[in-house]
């Protein structure tokens, strides 16, 4: 059975929300009550049909767009969103920069762009997030990769943005106690990559399977909406590919 919950009278954000899991996270998001705020940064007209499909659950949706390549960017959207929607008090930095590139080969441009958006971008979101809370109960969650917590050679810039990321993800699980909760998502093989890599991306994978993008959505619940006590953690949904 499916995790529910009662997410009426709650506002998230989900960056990245027009396409992919960022779209599922949103939905799922509606499905449970939740208002909801889908970020984009290219894909107008994915978003637009994204909102479509929230309103349907009798929430408030809006697409509110930000390169979040751009600081200034980032630092305003949670004063848009909350422009467009109200009170915000549920954060899902989703969206991210995936290239794969090895160390040898990554340009200066590769390798800021991937932390402009994967561990930059958070932060700064993350950081108005609290601020606009004043004091005031919150939750996000920060999405990861199991190749945060075992580096390897290739996707070099992403792999080390997202080991980032987790840091920062702990960090701000301390310093926004005990008003807001912060936990990271790390994901393995859910959905093929959108590059159209051909590495097999079940090569290590204990499960042997592909996860679910439901399953996704269930852990993200847990940990944007369960139990008060959880903060600070980074809960793998990767079939054990981060123990190999």
């Amino acid at each position: 059975m499916p995790l529910k919950f009662d997410l009426a009278g709650h506002s998230a954000v989900v960056t990245g929300a027009g396409r992919r899991l960022g779209r599922a996270f949103a939905e799922a998001l509606a499905e449970n009550g939740a208002n909801v705020v889908v970020h984009y940064g290219h894909s107008a007209e994915q978003a637009e049909q994204v909102v479509g499909r929230l309103q349907v659950h009798g929430v408030q949706a809006a697409a509110v767009r930000a390169d979040l390549a751009d600081p200034g960017e980032a630092a305003q959207l949670i004063s848009r969103a909350e422009e467009a929607i109200g009170e915000i008090d549920l954060l899902v930095n989703n969206a991210a920069v995936f290239g794969s590139i090895t160390a040898l080969e990554a340009s200066i441009e590769d390798w800021q762009s991937h932390l402009d958006v994967n561990l930059t971008a958070p932060f700064l979101i993350a950081q108005q997030f609290a601020r606009a809370r004043h004091g005031a109960p919150g939750s996000i969650v920060n999405l990861l990769d199991w190749r945060a917590m075992r580096p390897g050679a290739d996707h070099f810039p992403y792999t080390i943005s997202k080991a980032a990321l987790a840091a920062l993800t702990q960090g701000l699980a301390v310093s926004l106690a005990p008003d807001i909760r912060v936990n990271g998502l790390a994901l393995g093989a859910i959905l093929p990559p959108s590059d159209g890599g051909t590495d097999d991306p079940l090569k290590g994978v204990p499960s042997q399977r592909w996860g679910t993008v439901e399953e996704a959505v269930e852990a993200l619940l847990f940990l944007l909406a369960g139990p008060e006590y959880v903060t600070g953690e980074i809960l793998h949904v990767d079939g054990g590919r981060h123990l190999t």
